[in-house]
């Protein structure tokens, strides 16, 4: 079956050519530790019946791999995993992981990876094992304490703050390369400077990159973040 009649099979590889793409992997789908105020995504929790169905399975995973690194005629893969909360699966699933790439790695084939975290879960333990293997880590924090902790709170509506810097800390510590990932919201929009002043100074990510700055996709209104904020 020709490309044209079957949209869903992958496009033809001209010769010369060396086609490349790029996919982010929620193996946890919307499951999270935190309940940060502004999250859409949270309330995809509820749309599989059971949290349980949102973890990707092993097969899936294999499955997923091999082909990724099957499509891919670059140098370079690059794997993405994002949530919800990926950390939530633990080291061992992040083993397994790597374990499924150099099964599949073709010879020549450099293969890198990213995690983006909430940063509350990262340990020694974590951080011994995305020193050793490379990953870059993209750690969520708004800015300093009192911004930071104006939405991103826990499940109990306690402020994460400590945690999270902690965790940048501890990045630092064990040499992992990581970035910041910041949300930019009605609160800490009006405080630019101190919000770049703390990353770059404070927190002084590990990257060759400056720190990454995201907006918030949803214009959450006011009367939202209020009923929100009431219910944590």
């Amino acid at each position: 079956m020709s490309y044209d009649n079957d949209p869903l099979s992958p496009p033809p590889i001209y010769p010369g050519t060396r086609p490349r793409f790029h996919a982010m992997v929620k193996p946890t789908g919307a499951l999270c530790n935190l309940d940060c105020v502004y999250c859409y995504y949270l309330q995809k929790e509820e749309l599989l019946g059971s949290k349980n169905q949102f973890r990707i399975s092993d097969e899936i995973l294999e499955t997923h791999i091999r082909q990724y690194i099957e499509g891919q005629r670059g140098d370079e893969v690059v794997f993405s995993w994002q949530g919800g909360e990926p950390t939530l699966l633990g080291v061992g699933f992040f083993e397994k992981v790597v374990a499924l790439e150099k099964k599949y790695q073709r010879p020549n084939q450099r293969i890198e990876n990213d995690l983006q975290t909430n940063g509350t879960l990262l340990d020694d333990e974590w951080c011994a094992f995305l020193r050793d293997n490379k990953f870059l880590v993209g750690l969520s924090i708004d800015g300093p304490q009192e911004l930071h902790d104006t939405y991103r709170v826990n499940k109990g509506g306690q402020p994460t703050f400590d945690k999270v810097f902690a965790a940048g800390q501890m990045l630092q510590k064990y040499k992992v390369p990581f970035n910041t990932l910041t949300v930019v919201n009605r609160v800490n929009a009006k405080k630019p400077l101190d919000v770049y002043r703390f990353l770059s100074r404070e927190l002084r990510p590990m990257a060759a990159s400056t720190p990454a700055i995201t907006t918030c996709i949803r214009n959450t209104s006011s009367a939202t973040l209020e009923r929100n904020t009431s219910r944590a």
